[in-house]
């Protein structure tokens, strides 16, 4: 029967993909897991208990139906468990490596709780996906039927792709614009190769305009084109912008040259990683090569920014967190794939200044910009909680430092940009903290006609919110013209 092959946990332990040495994989900027291969992909399906409250199910944003897929790659039936799979989300190879398992699914399967380790879920995903797009299961967009409504879609990112694929199933006209030259957002040009290699992306994109989703790249909207001549164009709107401003740091020198934005950091690398012309890599000012990197920050964008220093060449790289690692907000598998490859926390700091020197011109006249040269640390220590219950940190007095730097990356995380301003849309509304106002279930803005979904609706957030995000606006839209079809008809 087929449950004799699940129920497995007792016997056999969790095990995850073999990772690559770290000084195999600091070399380039692949991929860190290798593939499971399909009779080992089955045997930690197999683990699952298939219980009647999944758990991982709950806790996964998308809900999708993992013991479902589970129990069909248990069983062989690899083409199965990619429908299922494919059936609540958009883009399950991705989420398979970037999510962070352990405070979704895996954290929350039940035979972790009972203390057997939990089933290797992100892994198997990734595996079921791979292997359709190898065997030819993955099919092209093909509506039943094309449809008259138009929906523009402002901005390339998870959010925004994954509304385009769901409307454009449907057979919805769908227009997506995008200030890069590349379609995928932070997926393409904010997530290193090493987490997520970018022809995993690019095919996602080519699959989306072979279906007929038209891109209009190196569009910057309030500069290129207007928000309302894109109302005009199309029956609907959907805002997926994400957030890119990045949070700034005060002190002294804050401006000196070699003081950077983590987004500036992580786009030159991945650039280069397509082989573009980057003046700004290639002259060395967002190069980590030879250079102390510090990069202040403890989220997964610092993360990203650590292990790509490494990779760079960096002679040392060093992490500022200003709680402790048990606080920190970034993933754990993160952080410790990070140590594996040689950098370096430094818990309980935050930077209070720099220090900067006047650079130099390679004929020794000195310039009248200041050049980075270290950072004015202030060592911390945790204190009472605040309003988040997390424990907040507090100033040891006396206890300040220089640390030597020529690279710092502020990798303090994203805030909304100003789009009523930069849009000329005032009435478009946005909460206290500059995102957008939108409704918690169809996604629609107070515009009639907007919908707004991902960051710039919660703040920086993860890609699978922005997916379900994505998805539930274009179902509030489909509903919204099958609304309107049903009007005319009955008139």
């Amino acid at each position: 029967m087929a449950t004799n092959k699940m129920l497995r946990f007792v016997s056999l332990e969790r095990q995850t993909p073999e990772k690559r040495t770290a000084a195999d994989r600091t070399d380039d900027f692949e991929e860190i897991y290798r593939e499971f291969a399909a009779d080992r992909a089955a045997e930690q399906a197999s683990r699952c208990s298939q219980c009647g409250v999944p758990y991982c199910q709950t806790h996964c944003p998308l809900h999708n139906n993992i013991p479902d897929w589970l129990r069909l790659t248990a069983e062989g039936r690899l083409r199965e468990a990619y429908e299922i799979s494919q059936a609540t989300n958009t883009f399950p190879e991705i989420c398979g490596r970037i999510c962070p398992q352990d405070r979704l699914c895996e954290g929350n399967c039940v035979i972790e709780q009972s203390g057997h380790g939990t089933v290797t879920i992100g892994a198997v995903e990734k595996y079921i996906v791979d292997t359709a797009f190898e065997e030819g299961w993955v099919e092209p967009i093909r509506p039943y039927a094309e449809r008259e409504e138009s929906v523009g879609i402002i901005g390339a990112g998870p959010g925004g792709l994954a509304a385009a694929d769901m409307l454009r199933r449907a057979g919805v006209q769908v227009t997506v614009y995008d200030r890069y030259d590349r379609a995928g957002g932070l997926l393409t040009y904010g997530i290193p190769g090493f987490k997520l290699e970018k022809d995993v992306v690019m095919r996602r994109n080519a699959q989306l305009e072979e279906g007929g989703v038209t891109f209009v790249l190196n569009c910057e909207v309030g500069r290129d084109i207007t928000f309302d001549e894109i109302r005009a164009k199309h029956d609907a709107v959907i805002v997926a912008t994400g957030v890119y401003k990045s949070r700034e740091l005060a002190g002294e020198n804050h401006d000196a040259d070699g003081i950077v934005r983590a987004i500036d950091y992580l786009t030159a690398s991945n650039r280069k990683s397509f082989g573009d012309a980057v003046p700004e890599f290639d002259s060395g000012a967002l190069s980590a090569e030879g250079k102390r990197v510090v990069v202040i920050g403890g989220g997964d964008t610092a993360m990203d920014c650590v292990r790509t220093a490494i990779r760079q060449g960096a002679t040392s790289v060093k992490c500022l967190y200003r709680r402790d690692r048990a606080n920190m907000p970034g993933s754990q598998r993160e952080v410790q794939n990070a140590e594996e490859e040689g950098v370096e926390f430094v818990w309980l700091t935050a930077p209070a200044g720099f220090e900067a020197g006047a650079a130099v011109h390679d004929a020794g006249s000195p310039l009248v910009q200041l050049s980075v040269s270290g950072v004015k640390v202030q060592r911390m220590k945790l204190g009472a909680p605040d309003a988040t219950g997390r424990q907040k940190p507090e100033l040891i007095e006396g206890a300040d430092y220089i640390e030597p730097a020529d690279l710092v990356v502020k990798a303090l995380g994203f805030e909304p940009e100003e789009l009523p301003t930069l849009w000329e849309k005032p009435e478009l509304e946005v909460t206290r903290w500059g995102t957008i106002k939108a409704d918690f279930r169809t996604h629609e803005t107070p515009l009639d006609g907007v919908y707004a979904v991902g960051d710039i609706v919660r703040g920086a957030s993860l890609v699978v919110w922005a997916i379900r995000d994505g998805r539930e606006a274009a179902e509030a839209i489909l509903d919204r013209f099958a609304a309107a079809s049903a009007s005319v008809a009955a008139e």
